[in-house]
């Protein structure tokens, strides 16, 4: 009994906790300042620091290293990394703005982390990776317009098998899927359509803008849902919930074996 009493609330508070994973780390090379005079124009300045701190992986003109093979990275980092050609604004203002870009090292998973540019470097940035070919542009969500029961039943259907269904991230076969509370509206929207790491993709004909905005409506929500039932226990559904249940109905059976012991003795 005393094993049970230490090993149910740890587990409780495992599955009350959210998925947390590792901040991003600066490359091993560092991050490259562009030094470049306050008027130059954004798209050469991103160049500058496309140059400096995304061509060692990327290549020197976006096209990306299929294998790392010496001599094709630079900052004595061996690159390999997709091509940025086609990918438009919206990835890379995804990648950069939550800190998943640049990485620490080659092959681990982009984790939210800290952001290693300013916010006109980033903009600078995505410039420059946006006029490598025609691509998406940032979005640009109206989570007001949308409704918090239908982005529930979006989310249960689309993302909750990964996310949970509070959205507070759950851990994968080889993968981490984040918690969902810091991010904005408009990340959540990049998530949607870019599919990063191993999250699929989910184009405007699987997940409509108008459906989006609902389920950033409900993604808020879960950052601050109505606890109107009582006892939240971490908001990650009915498993804490049924470990309580029985926790506290053990309880209440062994008091009344004792109670009921306590009376045949006498």
């Amino acid at each position: 009994m005393r094993t049970a009493r230490v090993v149910l609330p740890v587990l409780l508070l495992a599955l009350a906790l959210p998925a947390v994973a590792a901040s991003s780390v600066p490359p091993p090379y560092g991050i490259v300042d562009a030094n470049a005079p306050r008027d130059t124009p954004l798209r050469e300045l991103g160049f500058q620091l496309y140059a400096g701190n995304c061509s060692t992986c990327h290549g020197p003109n976006g096209s990306g290293f299929p294998e790392a093979k010496p001599g094709l990275g630079s900052g004595g980092i061996l690159g390999k990394a997709p091509s940025l050609h086609g990918v438009g604004e919206l990835s890379a203002d995804f990648y950069l703005r939550t800190g998943r870009m640049p990485l620490g090292h080659v092959g681990e998973q982009p984790n939210r982390g800290h952001v290693f540019f300013s916010d006109r470097e980033i903009r600078a940035l995505v410039t420059y990776v946006g006029s490598l070919g025609k691509g998406p542009p940032i979005p640009h969500p109206h989570p007001q317009r949308g409704k918090i029961a239908e982005g529930l039943q979006l989310f249960t259907q689309h993302c909750a098998g990964c996310h949970q269904i509070a959205a507070g991230g759950g851990y994968l076969p080889g993968a981490v899927a984040p918690a969902l509370g810091q991010a904005t509206p408009t990340e959540i929207a990049e998530a949607v359509r870019i599919g990063p790491y191993v999250m699929p993709r989910f184009g405007p004909q699987a997940i409509s803008d108008k459906e989006l905005d609902s389920i950033i409506a409900y993604v808020d929500y879960t950052n601050h849902p109505k606890d109107s039932g009582g006892w939240s226990l971490g908001h990650v559904g009915p498993i804490p919930e049924g470990l309580v249940t029985w926790l506290l109905a053990a309880a209440v059976l062994v008091g009344m074996c004792l109670a009921l012991g306590s009376r045949l003795k006498s």
